[in-house]
């Protein structure tokens, strides 16, 4: 590898989508000789592939709500459900009739959600958890 090899791998690792003739003005070799020689360093396995790279999605924060109600958790689920942010919902047993799994961009949205499900006619207490840390199997 020689050091037009190396600045054509430099102007690949700056935008690998730059066309041939960008990089060949850049190396000041012609068109024909810079896509030879990326060529030869893909087959050589230099350049062992391309990638993207994309943008991190926002930080969520994740949220549980235990929901005490009145009535059956069938009766309110599809309210629940439809509210922005929800992402699970289970009846369960116990002293809780329902518990709510939630995510979103901020404290003040989860605030948001929970006066949501605060407002439905039949929730009698809720009862916000904010995932301070996860661990996942």
């Amino acid at each position: 590898m020689d050091d037009f090899d190396q600045k054509i791998l430099q102007a690949l690792q700056q935008n690998a989508r730059q066309s041939v003739s960008n990089i060949a003005m850049q190396v000041n070799l012609s068109r024909s000789a810079v896509s030879e020689r990326i060529k030869r360093l893909e087959e050589s396995g230099e350049i062992q592939g391309y990638q993207v790279i994309l943008r991190q999605p926002e930080q969520q924060i994740h949220a549980w709500f235990e929901v005490r109600h009145t009535g059956f958790c069938g009766e309110i689920v599809d309210q629940v459900m439809a509210l922005g942010g929800v992402r699970e919902c289970y009846g369960i047993s116990g002293d809780l009739d329902m518990l709510i799994k939630a995510e979103a961009a901020s404290l003040t949205k989860i605030e948001q959600l929970r006066a949501k499900i605060n407002a439905i006619p039949a929730v009698k207490q809720v009862i916000t958890h904010v995932v301070l840390r996860e661990w996942k199997a």
